[in-house]
C-alpha cells in the first residue's frame, strides 16, 4: 500500500513526497479510515511507528479552511518536547495548507501563550495543566473543539494527569471525535475509554510490549555502578558502532552522577536531560543530540515516551527499569521508521527480578554476553548499594536520594514571607506616610505663615 491508496489529497502528497514518505506504517495505513470517518478511536502500536501521521493525516484532510479564531482541534500530550514535536510535524504536513497550529506548555510566560491563542488557531497541541490555565483564564475558549486527540495516554496517567483529563472533558463540548493513541495498554487507560469514549474502534497494531523485529537486544550481568561505568566507557570509545547513543538511567540523581563520571572522558560528546533541567537546558540538550553535536546523551524515562530522534545507533539502559512497559518505550527510541537498531541492557543482582519480568512481557530472553576483558571489574558501592542499617524504631524511613528539585524554576527570594508579628503595621506605617493635602491642619498653617 502507498499513500495514494489512502486518498489523500494533493497538498498532503506533495508535503510527503517531499519528506521522502511513499509508504505508510501499519499503524498509519489502519488508522486513517478510521480516523477520517469521525468514529472514536484507539490505536495501539509500538513507539516509533510513526502514531502521529497515523492521527494528523485525516485530520488534515478533512479540516477545511477557516478564519475562526477558537481551535478546531486539539492535541493532548504529557511532556513539553513532545508538544515542539507534534507541532514540527504537524508543519512539515502542513507545508501546502493554510493552517494555524501553536503549541502551549508550563515552564514558559502565560500571558505570551495567551497573546498566540488570542490572535487565532486551529489546531492547539498543548500538555493538559498549561491547557487548563488557559481555558480558565478565559482567553481559551473550546466550544468549537471537533476533534480530540490523546497521544501517549498510558504516560499522562502514569504522570497523574487523571483528574486534569477528567476536567478538560468537562469543559470540552460533548459532540466531538476522541482519538487515543498509547505503546500499551492498562487498567487506567481501560477505565478512561469506558468513562469517555462512545463505542470506539479499536485498531491494534502489536501485543503490548512486543519489541520491534529490527532491533537486536543483548544484557550483560554487572556488579555494581562503578563497574557498569567501566563498561560504559569501554563501549562508547568504539565511536564508530557507538555513534548515536542514548543512555538510559533510573531517577535524576543518577542521571547527574553518570554524567559527572563521563564528563571528563567525554565531555564535548555528552549532554544530560531529566526534569530538573531547565526547559532551555533539555530542549537544547534534546537539539543538539538531534543534530549530531553530542554523540551521547544521558536521559531519565521522561525522554522515552514519544520522542522521535532519527539515527540513534544504540540504546543503553544504565539501570534497568522496574516497570516492563518502560524498557519497551526505552528501546523504541532506536530503530525507528524500520531502520536497525541495537539494545543493550546493564543488571545488577539487585535488578535481575526486574529483567526477568522484562523478558516475560516480550516473551523471550534477551541474550547474555560476557564483559569485555579490558574492563575493570570494581568492589566500590554507591551509598544506594551498600547494606542499609534500618533504625529500630523507623524500619520504613526514607532517604532523599531523588526528592523534588526546582523543576522549571526556582521560588525568588521576594517572594518568601517574614512573620513581623505586631511590629508589622508600624513598619507599613513608617514606609507609606499618610499624604499631606490641602485639608490637612499643619499644612494649612505652613501655608498662612508664608
Amino acid at each position: 500500500m502507498t499513500f495514494q491508496d489512502l486518498n489523500i489529497n494533493t497538498p498532503l502528497h506533495n508535503a510527503l513526497n517531499d519528506l521522502g514518505f511513499t509508504t505508510p506504517t501499519p499503524i498509519q495505513a489502519e488508522a486513517f479510515n478510521v480516523v477520517a470517518s469521525g468514529k472514536d478511536m484507539v490505536g495501539i502500536a509500538q513507539t516509533g511507528t510513526g502514531k502521529t501521521f497515523a492521527y494528523m493525516l485525516p485530520i488534515l484532510k478533512n479540516l477545511k479552511f477557516s478564519t475562526q479564531e477558537n481551535p478546531r482541534v486539539l492535541i493532548l500530550v504529557p511532556t513539553r518536547e513532545l508538544v515542539v514535536q507534534v507541532v514540527e510535524e504537524i508543519e512539515k504536513l502542513s507545508k501546502y495548507i493554510n493552517n494555524r497550529v501553536l503549541g502551549v506548555y508550563g515552564g514558559t510566560n502565560i500571558n505570551t501563550q495567551k497573546q498566540a491563542v488570542a490572535e487565532g488557531i486551529d489546531i492547539l497541541v498543548a500538555t493538559p495543566g498549561r491547557l487548563y490555565d488557559l481555558a480558565l483564564s478565559r482567553v481559551l475558549q473550546l466550544k468549537s473543539i471537533q476533534k480530540l486527540v490523546i497521544d501517549e495516554v498510558d504516560v499522562m496517567l502514569d504522570l497523574g494527569f487523571r483528574h486534569q483529563l477528567i476536567n478538560i472533558f468537562d469543559i470540552l463540548p460533548q459532540r466531538r471525535q476522541n482519538i487515543m493513541f498509547s505503546a500499551t495498554m492498562t487498567h487506567d487507560v481501560d477505565a478512561l475509554i469506558n468513562d469517555f469514549f462512545k463505542s470506539p474502534e479499536r485498531v491494534s497494531i502489536a501485543v503490548s510490549g512486543t519489541p520491534l523485529d529490527n532491533i537486536s537486544q543483548s544484557r550483560f550481568k554487572v556488579p555494581n555502578f562503578y563497574t557498569k561505568v567501566n563498561l560504559l566507557v569501554h563501549l562508547l570509545h568504539d565511536i564508530k558502532t557507538f555513534n548515536k547513543v542514548l543512555v538510559f538511567v533510573a531517577y535524576k540523581k543518577m542521571a547527574d552522577r553518570l554524567f559527572e563520571k563521563l564528563d571528563n572522558i567525554f565531555h564535548e560528546e555528552l549532554c544530560v536531560i531529566h526534569s530538573n533541567k531547565t526547559q532551555n537546558y533539555r530542549l537544547r540538550s534534546i537539539e543538539q543530540f538531534r543534530a549530531g553535536d553530542n554523540r551521547i546523551l544521558i536521559a531519565t524515562d521522561v525522554m522515552a515516551r514519544g520522542l522521535d530522534i532519527d539515527n540513534v545507533s544504540h540504546v543503553i539502559n544504565f539501570d534497568t527499569p522496574d516497570y516492563p512497559e518502560n524498557y519497551m518505550h526505552r528501546i523504541g527510541r532506536t530503530g525507528r521508521a524500520e531502520r536497525k537498531g541495537e539494545a543493550l541492557v546493564f543488571t545488577t543482582e539487585q535488578e535481575e527480578d526486574a529483567i526477568k519480568n522484562i523478558e516475560k512481557l516480550m516473551q523471550m530472553e534477551i541474550p547474555l554476553l560476557e564483559i569485555p576483558e579490558p574492563v575493570e571489574i570494581s568492589t566500590e558501592l554507591i551509598e544506594e548499594e551498600r547494606p542499609q542499617i534500618k533504625e529500630r524504631n523507623n524500619p520504613t524511613k526514607r532517604g532523599d536520594d531523588d526528592v523534588a528539585g526546582p523543576a522549571f524554576h526556582e521560588k525568588s527570594e521576594k517572594n518568601s514571607k517574614e512573620n513581623l508579628g505586631g511590629s508589622y503595621k508600624f513598619k507599613i506605617a513608617k514606609k507609606y506616610k499618610k499624604p499631606k493635602t490641602r485639608g490637612d491642619k499643619n499644612y494649612n498653617k505652613r501655608n498662612k505663615r508664608k
